[in-house]
């Protein structure tokens, strides 16, 4: 989000981030339409545990028995108490720091990419592919405990956060005369894009990543059940949806289609989350998966450079399908690195600041997803007021977009520490400030 549109965020419609396809979307007063993509990240909360290997119990000699007293016994020392024998259960080693190191990346670059609008971020970062891929690593070992469970437990821990931020955003739009219809039931289960007026649009807008999200948590059990039948052939065939609606049909024009699209666009790298669980990218050949990414990476950037008069831009986030493909090639070297290499970013613990920096992230993601928005918007008119003071107009860089960035994550922190622990309620959590 540019300065500019941050100025007249009644104007932006879906703006450079949220409508891929270049048309709009109405629901009561909002058209219809495939909604452009928000690279954003993904709140995914839940914890990587990499049980190490189960220690031995020690074996401890008993003691001897005492024999009867002899003449002229030495004198003997007290007895010692045998070592407990060491606990036999796994002892976890606590977070995956590099699953959490790419997450918190993500969140940075989406709220820059708000800032900012910079085009060439999604392909520098590919922060929704990313995610999506994470969150499918999660939901695989999840599925190792009965699926409804699993599911039951994912609904839990989003919607809350969803709710508690929906309730201002709904209220906000009423005030501001907005009259919601049926519609008004996907704001509580987020399955189609929620309804709402122009004036809360810039805030609502976001919410394609959580339907999508939500209908991955949904079809998991299946596509999982699927996947494990053939991995390599369902990982390749992942692609041909995408495929399908750019070349063949469309989907329908409403929120069926926006579904469709945005599942299809990122359905690869859900499921390579699965291959990375399961094992299989460990097994293959280091020069077959380079040279796939390598190949998925050069169709996807070449797709978006060639067709940039029909899209006004080589923004991935306007063009689906090469955004299905940059992210499934970059995604696909992220995860096989991290199996083949076993890298793990333990080093980062010796950094506390820095550790604690992405612990916070992690825990707070939903947080940080869900009001990065509001609290850009709500930088505009704290900086207009700032004009007024002559020493912050005289030594601030008020007209910067930078200083804007600033005071967003000065708000997005005051969110976190407002807001957060309706994360740690859903979670069933004692409530905190910070983690």
């Amino acid at each position: 989000m540019t300065w500019d549109q941050q100025q007249n965020p009644y104007q932006q419609g879906y703006g450079h981030d949220y409508d891929p396809y270049g048309g709009q979307q109405q629901y009561g007063q909002q058209q219809y339409g495939r909604p452009q993509y928000a690279q954003q990240p993904y709140p995914q909360q839940q914890q990587y545990v990499d049980y190490g290997p189960t220690p031995v119990a020690e074996q401890t000699a008993p003691l001897p028995a005492v024999e009867p007293q002899e003449p002229e016994p030495e004198p003997q020392s007290p007895v010692e108490e045998p070592a407990p024998a060491s606990d036999p259960r796994p002892k976890p080693r606590g977070r995956d720091r590099y699953f959490d190191t790419l997450r918190a990346v993500a969140l940075i670059r989406v709220v820059t990419y708000h800032t900012f609008g910079w085009a060439w971020c999604g392909m520098v970062f590919p922060s929704m592919g990313i995610m999506f891929g994470l969150a499918g690593t999660l939901m695989a070992k999840s599925l190792e405990r009965p699926a409804l469970k699993v599911v039951k437990s994912r609904l839990r821990r989003l919607l809350p956060p969803f709710w508690f931020w929906g309730f201002f955003v709904v209220l906000a739009m009423l005030i501001h005369d907005w009259m919601p219809g049926w519609q008004i039931v996907y704001w509580v289960v987020p399955l189609g894009d929620p309804p709402g007026n122009a004036w809360g649009e810039q805030a609502w807008e976001i919410l394609w990543y959580l339907r999508t999200y939500l209908w991955f948590v949904l079809l998991s059990p299946a596509l999982l059940w699927i996947f494990r039948k053939a991995p390599v052939p369902v990982l390749v065939l992942s692609l041909v949806p995408i495929l399908s609606l750019n070349f063949v049909w469309s989907g329908p024009d409403n929120r069926l289609g926006s579904a469709l699209w945005d599942l299809s666009t990122y359905l690869f790298c859900w499921i390579l989350g699965f291959a990375h669980r399961d094992g299989v990218l460990q097994r293959m050949k280091p020069a077959l998966v380079v040279v796939v990414s390598l190949a998925a990476i050069g169709y996807g950037g070449w797709y978006a450079f060639s067709h940039q008069a029909g899209f006004g831009t080589y923004d991935l986030d306007e063009n689906p399908l090469a955004q299905a493909f940059w992210s499934a090639g970059f995604v696909l070297l992220l995860m096989w690195a991290k199996a083949y290499f076993r890298i793990d970013f333990a080093w980062l613990t010796r950094f506390r600041r820095l550790d604690r920096t992405v612990t916070v992230f992690n825990a707070r993601a939903v947080t940080i997803y869900l009001w990065h928005e509001i609290a850009l918007i709500l930088a505009v008119p704290l900086i207009d007021r700032m004009w007024n003071v002559p020493a912050f107009e005289k030594w601030l860089p008020l007209d910067s977009q930078w200083f804007m960035f600033g005071v967003g994550w000065i708000l997005i922190a005051v969110f976190i520490l407002l807001c957060g622990w309706v994360e740690d309620v859903a979670a069933k959590k004692k409530p905190r400030l910070l983690p």
